[in-house]
């Protein structure tokens, strides 16, 4: 038997428990129906998904397709989103897959305790997204003394577009670092990652914050009022708040 006629198992998220309700109508990755496998005191909730697409081969191949990979990051977040309604969920990264529920199992229990500890870190919280770009500017016109040649004008225009880039990218820096420091205040936990590339973003500047927050439910409308507000306040920055969204950044990772 080749990869193509096997099956795995993918592993989406670590609950507490899963109620029969949670499931119900949720379609996986593969279109398949996501079930559970206990694991000591936890509950994996998996799908069984072919290896001809979801093996270590052919997902080398798959991720590099970008609407493989959307189509595939939007099903996983799907299931992931229908568990967070009922409860604490520590999500798994895109692509772990097992070769069988007792693999799956042997990997929960081994790493209990940190999932316990993370299911507990994220009960009564969503993650926030918070993206903050520069804003584009025209380039400053450079004086240039009478008599210089248009040689001596272009060099003049460049040293004074990069000394202001410069400067603005500090400003910027700044004032993201202090973004940054308000919005941890009122969150329980915060991480950042590295900046998008512009192709991901649909913006003109760049990327400066690429950050996630982990906030209480209770604290959510006077976070998104602290974004809103930083964003409106600034003259350099557009600021994007996304989610809520499960706590991806702020779960244990797995590796099969």
């Amino acid at each position: 038997m080749n990869e193509s006629d096997e099956t795995g198992v993918w592993l989406y998220a670590v609950t507490p428990e899963v109620g029969a309700a949670a499931l119900g109508g949720l379609t996986g990755v593969s279109a398949e129906r996501p079930r559970v496998v206990t694991a000591g005191r936890l509950a994996a909730v998996v799908g069984d998904v072919p290896l001809g697409s979801f093996g270590a081969e052919a997902l080398r191949r798959n991720l590099e397709d970008l609407d493989w990979l959307a189509a595939v990051a939007r099903a996983h977040d799907s299931v992931v989103a229908a568990l967070v309604e009922q409860g604490p969920v520590a999500p798994v990264r895109l692509a772990t897959v097992y070769h069988d529920d007792d693999s799956v199992r042997i990997a929960v229990e081994e790493r209990c305790t940190d999932f316990e500890r993370t299911l507990e870190h994220v009960s009564g919280r969503v993650e926030w997204g918070v993206k903050a770009f520069l804003q584009s500017e025209p380039e400053p016109a450079a004086a240039v003394p009478d008599g210089e040649g248009p040689g001596f004008a272009y060099l003049a225009r460049r040293r004074s577009a990069l000394a202001s880039q410069e400067e603005r990218q500090q400003r910027a820096a700044d004032q993201v670092s202090r973004l940054h420091a308000a919005l941890c205040e009122l969150a329980a936990d915060a991480c950042t990652h590295p900046p998008q590339s512009r192709a991901l973003t649909d913006q003109d500047g760049p990327m400066m914050l690429n950050g996630a927050y982990l906030v209480d439910d209770a604290e959510a409308g006077r976070f998104a009022e602290a974004v809103d507000w930083r964003g409106r306040d600034s003259t350099m920055l557009t600021v994007e708040l996304t989610g809520p969204w499960p706590p991806y950044s702020f779960s244990t990772p797995e590796e099969p």
